[in-house]
């Protein structure tokens, strides 16, 4: 830790959702502190996580700890991931609809990235946000 700077901590709550709209929800009223909504678009969560909205400055370092984690991961598991993937193809490109159905096969056969996995990977890819999973 660094002097005696402590920085912010924001407590998501896998037992207050149990799908992906709640849990943009969730995290818009706990890390945007209610003054954006985050519609669940991923490269908005990754730009958000740079700081900027809510509460979080500029590359601000802080915490997301995430309760109940466990049960998130099912929740946003392959049968949400399913849903949103079906949610992406009504409006992608239609030069990206062979890709994203190729997606929603693999997420049927239990392959690929779940919703869980790509929200963890981005942000365990910043180096300004700790991920505490309890």
């Amino acid at each position: 830790m660094r002097g005696a700077i402590m920085n912010k901590v924001f407590i998501i709550d896998g037992d207050k959702f149990s799908n992906f709209k709640g849990f943009c929800k969730e995290f818009s009223d706990i890390v945007l502190s209610g003054k954006y909504k985050w519609r669940g678009n991923l490269d908005a969560f990754n730009d958000i996580l740079f700081g900027g909205f809510g509460d979080i400055e500029n590359e601000e370092q802080f915490t997301i700890i995430w309760r109940n984690s466990a049960k998130s991961k099912v929740d946003l598991g392959y049968s949400e991931t399913i849903v949103r993937l079906k949610e992406i193809l009504k409006n992608c490109h239609h030069s990206n609809e062979e890709k994203v159905i190729q997606e929603i096969k693999d997420a049927k056969m239990n392959n690929g990235p779940t919703i869980f996995d790509l929200i963890e990977e981005i942000i365990l890819d910043k180096e300004n946000v700790t991920l505490i999973l309890e």
